[in-house]
């Protein structure tokens, strides 16, 4: 029997998460190593499987299914393709960071009275390895029951971690801090729980119409498509449509997607930099991964029928994130704006129903993560010194902090999208994507580039330029331990941006299946021309895979 790689990666950071909790009150230090130390192991882990697996090979990988709840069906059964093991390493990597990030935030207040103290360090790090243990079964789950329990239970974690572990600065008072952080997790918990009882019903109904026309229940993803595929499961359009929009709401409120968004500020505006950073990097991308692996290969053709209304959410999401984005006064609300404009982009790649718009949007998951973890956690670093979010309340920052400035103009750069940077591969093939099907919704996306411009610019300029005021005079630079956080990131920015292909390798044959299930081909060109080492002959068109998507050779 081989050793069970998926599961191992997600047991540690649990067993992690128990044993960091376990450790002494008095043991503050101990707690952090603790979880750090776990943190590492998993990332260890997520690297096999990067390694053992194989772009060119089976759907599924690493897998492993043993039977849960027979009576109704439920299995115990996991497997990964390329989009879920580039977001197991995303997570894996990001995760340690975000530890090493908030290595003092749930440090006792000095001077509180007792009973206003934050919650023990133990907890704060032990929630955070318990969300990166369900996050990262989300992943690689292929039984829709198992992967709809965790996609839940996340939102436990996550609520103590905005409503008892949020920001501190701020200048409000301790009771108005603690009413802002209470009202921003409940936000996060009805918003994300009525999407989860909605999917639930839809989850319900799909093992009844699977028992109805196959005779036995199940909650298999692989074998509900081989059923769909093989003529053995044919849901009626009606039947599909609301089966459909009940996951789909769902995972729109994860993603978020306007007007399902209104959460994201108030949970990232009142978190730690680290928490807001797990919030929209980490536990958000299940949201669209969801989109990718269960919305179009269960529900094909209400996918498509779709497609208009969504890819209309998408663009409003793009212009009405980044439109409030300019306007805020607070830095990380600005940030959560912005995110909610980049999965704009998101969205709209994975339904342009594209080989070169769905890789982007794979692409873009990953890419995000890294961009919105380095911006966010040195705006966090940023705010941590001055003791507040406000804009207004920098200027001149460059020339006290000239380190910090320049790794938060990186971030900042990497988030407009600029070219050698990761992020912009990833958004010039969901615009490329989407504008071979729809050209009027690909024009209208690149407003969205512009006020990116906007509001990155208008932030590093209000905050790092311009005369040093009195309270960032003495402001020191980053320390050992926050370079330590900063600079891998940046490199990887770098690194992905310059030279995208492995990554583009690992993900672009999931695509090509998921444009199968979906039977959906690319768009011929009107003039083909040849694109030299620039092209990409995609399955659907009868060419052959050659490991880049779009240009992300």
């Amino acid at each position: 029997m081989s050793f069970p790689l998926l599961t191992a990666t997600a047991v540690v950071p649990a067993l992690g998460a128990v044993v960091t909790a376990a450790v002494p009150a008095a043991q503050r230090a101990a707690a952090k190593w603790v979880a750090l130390g776990f943190s590492l192991v998993t990332l260890a882990l997520a690297a096999v499987v990067l390694v053992r697996f194989d772009p060119g090979g089976a759907r599924f990988q690493l897998t492993e299914s043993h039977a849960w709840i027979k009576d109704f069906g439920v299995r115990y059964e996991l497997g990964v393709d390329g989009i879920a093991v580039a977001l197991i390493a995303l997570t894996a990597v990001l995760i340690p960071f975000i530890i090493l990030a908030g290595w003092h935030d749930a440090d006792p207040l000095e001077g509180a009275h007792p009973n206003r103290r934050w919650r023990p360090t133990q907890g704060f790090f032990a929630l955070i390895l318990m969300v990166e243990a369900m996050v990262v079964i989300s992943f690689e789950a292929t039984d829709i029951f198992l992967f709809y329990i965790f996609f839940e239970a996340m939102l436990i974690p996550m609520y103590f971690l905005i409503g008892g572990f949020g920001d501190r600065a701020g200048g409000r008072s301790e009771e108005e801090t603690a009413t802002q952080r209470s009202y921003a997790a409940v936000k996060f918990l009805l918003y994300n729980l009525a999407g989860g009882l909605i999917m639930l019903a839809a989850v319900v109904g799909l093992y009844a119409v699977t028992a109805d026309q196959l005779g036995t229940g199940t909650f298999s993803l692989q074998e509900i498509v081989q059923a769909r595929a093989g003529g053995h499961l044919d849901m009626a359009s009606s039947t599909e449509r609301l089966l459909f929009l009940g996951f789909f709401f769902a995972f729109a409120v994860k993603a978020p997607l306007w007007p399902l968004h209104t959460w994201l500020p108030n949970a990232m505006g009142e978190s730690t930099a680290p928490v807001a950073v797990l919030i929209t990097a980490v536990v958000d991308k299940v949201g669209t991964f969801a989109m990718l692996r269960f919305c179009l290969q269960l529900f094909p053709e209400a996918s498509k029928w779709a497609t208009p209304a969504i890819m209309i959410l998408a663009l409003i999401s793009i212009i009405y994130g980044a439109l409030l984005a300019i306007g805020q006064r607070d830095i990380k609300r600005l940030i959560a704006y912005a995110s909610i404009s980049h999965f704009g982009f998101i969205i709209l790649g994975i339904f342009a129903m594209t080989t070169q718009g769905q890789s982007g949007a794979t692409l873009y998951m990953v890419n995000h993560g890294v961009s919105t973890a380095a911006l966010m956690l040195v705006a966090g670093f940023l705010i941590t010194r001055r003791g507040s979010r406000l804009i207004a309340d920098y200027g001149g920052v460059q020339k006290v902090a000239p380190v910090l400035a320049g790794t938060f103009l990186i971030g900042g750069l990497a988030t407009l999208s600029l070219p050698g940077l990761a992020p912009f591969i990833s958004e010039f093939l969901v615009l490329v994507g989407t504008f071979s099907r729809y050209p009027a919704f690909g024009v209208i996306a690149t407003v969205g580039i512009v006020l990116a411009a906007l509001y990155v610019l208008i932030l590093y300029q209000r905050t790092m330029t311009g005369p040093v005021k009195a309270e960032v005079r003495s402001m020191p630079d980053l320390r050992v331990r926050e370079l330590v956080v900063v600079a891998p990131l940046i490199a990887l920015l770098i690194f992905l941006g310059v030279y995208p292909k492995p990554l583009a390798d690992i993900v672009n044959p999931a695509v090509d299946h998921t444009m199968s299930v979906v039977d959906k081909k690319d768009p011929k060109p009107d003039h083909p021309v040849d694109a030299g080492w620039f092209s990409y002959s995609p399955k659907s068109d009868g060419g052959s895979h050659d490991g880049a998507s779009g240009g992300a050779k």
